[in-house]
């Protein structure tokens, strides 16, 4: 971890988009921590004018359910946007695949997107790219909006224009975004309503929502009953479902209109969600605090080796790591500076608060070594034909398509805390739900060594 400007600390990558990395960065006296959102103009010369358009309309939002925007700072060849910290991760690492998540979690998180979207429309500004991988969640588990990429204003000094750039995401992508021009509003409650199914359903109902995708066909013929997702629905949530997602966008719901749904009225009783959201298998991990000297860390960002057909299992470094950092670290404790951490390990804790990390449901404890443990991954990749790299510290980069043929990029870090080993799943880029399942049937593919049972 380098100075990034005077007081403030680059720390580690969170994540990457279309045209750079998201990096951590953190105040070295008051450890406030914020997002940095980094463009390569030498990558790509033509963003520029796509980094001001997101920053002028970022600028002018201010929501809880929104990621706040902190300011903007250009150099000749990078272009860094700073922006509100999330530590509760990814709203897709919350939706098992092809089954969803409790009703009343589904209710909240949709809600605090209905808040959101009305909030943006109310300012005249459409965000166009609405899916789980661009929603993330705070501390307190609040759902936040995040990249302003494809945003644009579509209402001006109360007049408004229609819109016809097609973009977004295609499964999420409304009916009239594909044939243009269309109105932004009904656009963005549309694909609202897929982030609705996806919730409750752990699946995406199609491909895109044309006349060449049979799944579609049959929703607009309403010969859909039989079929999934939509005979996992209760009558109550399909009914405001299928009140949203209407090809007409004239004869769709507005965000009025699903605000007085019975289904978004009611309120739901919580109760105990899918089993792992305070356990990972068995491990209860409210019981587990750790407070020890010899939590090893790993960084997310270091350099691949080039051939992987023989790895040298020896030269793989699974003690001298650098400073180890989920997607979402889950303490401010965790983000001490790697040099700094070595030389404390041995004379100081570095109380890491474990339990906060249960939110991140892509991980599993398991029986064996951390050697052994990497191949029978690498071997269960191999197995899956799946295209893989691997650096000097184990961190596996996973390379493959998702069933809609879409690029799908994971990684793969081993992480060895308190004498156990956990193996921890990070989506880089592509869709969150094909990602979830990949990681089940690689769990699934490594249950003789899946550490199971309650501790202590």
């Amino acid at each position: 971890m380098t100075e990034f400007v005077d007081g403030w600390i680059l720390g580690h990558t969170l994540g990457e988009g279309a045209y750079g990395e998201v990096k951590l960065v953190i105040n070295k006296t008051t450890r406030e921590a914020v997002a940095m959102k980094m463009i390569d103009l030498v990558k790509h010369p033509d963003a520029r004018l796509s980094v001001r358009k997101e920053t002028v309309i970022h600028r002018m939002l201010s929501n809880p359910n929104i990621i706040q925007y902190f300011g903007q700072r250009s150099e000749l060849t990078m272009e860094y946007i700073f922006l509100e910290y999330a530590s509760g991760g990814e709203l897709f690492d919350r939706i098992e695949p092809d089954v969803g998540m409790p009703t009343w979690e589904a209710q909240k998180y949709f809600k605090q997107l209905i808040s959101a979207v009305e909030y943006l429309h109310g300012r005249g500004v459409a965000h166009r790219d609405l899916k789980p991988e661009n929603l993330l969640l705070d501390e307190n588990d609040n759902l936040k909006v995040t990249d302003f990429g494809l945003a644009t204003i579509y209402r001006l000094q109360g007049k408004e224009r229609c819109l016809d750039k097609r973009c977004g995401t295609l499964p999420y992508v409304a009916p009239e975004v594909l044939t243009r021009p269309y109105h932004a509003e009904p656009a963005d409650i549309w694909s609202c309503g897929i982030v609705l199914v996806a919730l409750l359903a752990g699946e995406l109902p199609w491909d895109q929502s044309s006349a060449e995708c049979p799944e579609y066909v049959a929703w607009r013929e309403g010969k859909y009953a039989s079929l999934t997702p939509w005979k996992k629905l209760k009558d109550s949530s399909l009914a405001l479902i299928g009140r949203i997602l209407v090809h007409l966008p004239s004869s769709r719901y507005t965000i009025t209109d699903i605000k007085q749904h019975p289904w978004f009225l009611k309120k739901l009783q919580k109760v105990d969600g899918l089993a792992g959201r305070d356990q990972i298998d068995g491990f209860d991990l409210k019981r587990m605090h750790y407070d020890h000297q010899d939590l090893k860390r790993l960084c997310l960002s270091q350099p691949e080796l080039p051939g992987m057909e023989n790895i040298n299992y020896q030269r793989i470094n699974f003690v001298e790591r650098p400073a180890f950092c989920f997607s979402q670290p889950a303490h401010m404790e965790d983000l001490l500076l790697s040099s700094q951490l070595h030389a404390t390990q041995h004379t100081q804790s570095t109380q890491n608060n474990f339990q906060k990390l249960v939110r991140r449901m892509t991980r599993f404890f398991v029986k064996t070594e951390c050697e052994m443990t990497l191949k029978k991954l690498i071997n269960c990749l191999k197995r899956q034909s799946y295209a893989y790299k691997i650096n000097d510290f184990g961190i596996i980069t996973v390379s493959t398509v998702d069933r809609r043929k879409m690029p799908l990029v994971f990684k793969v870090n081993i992480v060895e805390m308190d004498g156990k080993i956990l193996v921890d799943f990070r989506l880089s880029k592509g869709c969150g739900l094909e990602f979830k399942r990949r990681f089940v049937k690689i769990k699934s593919n490594l249950d003789d060594i899946v550490l199971k049972g309650p501790v202590m």
